[in-house]
């Protein structure tokens, strides 16, 4: 009996050792949601750039093209989420792919 529960702890400790290091290991961004409307996106868009540092997505930075309040809102949500760790889900949504494209590299 003794032996059995060594083994199931061991195997449930095993799979959580297993589990919590792929969440750290993957990296998760947090992008705008398809169905968020523009003007809700812009308020967020002004609300986040006066948080953290926008730079990238004005005229001239790496990610100002496409220039569209969804592509700029996207960029600043997850600017704010790897900063601070905030991905509001109103709004949101959680992504494992890297959004990432061209000369633009999200943080």
């Amino acid at each position: 009996m003794a032996r059995l529960t060594f083994s199931l702890c061991f195997i449930g400790f095993f799979l959580c050792f297993i589990m919590c290091s792929n969440s750290v290991q993957g990296k998760t961004w947090c992008v705008a949601q398809s169905q968020a409307t523009e003007p809700k996106l812009q308020q967020v868009l002004d609300y986040l750039c006066g948080q953290v540092d926008c730079k990238e997505i004005q005229p001239g930075g790496s990610c100002f093209n496409p220039n569209t309040v969804r592509n700029h809102a996207s960029y600043a949500i997850d600017l704010n989420f790897q900063i601070n760790g905030v991905c509001d889900i109103s709004y949101a949504t959680p992504a494992v792919t890297d959004p990432s494209f061209g000369t633009c590299v999200y943080p």
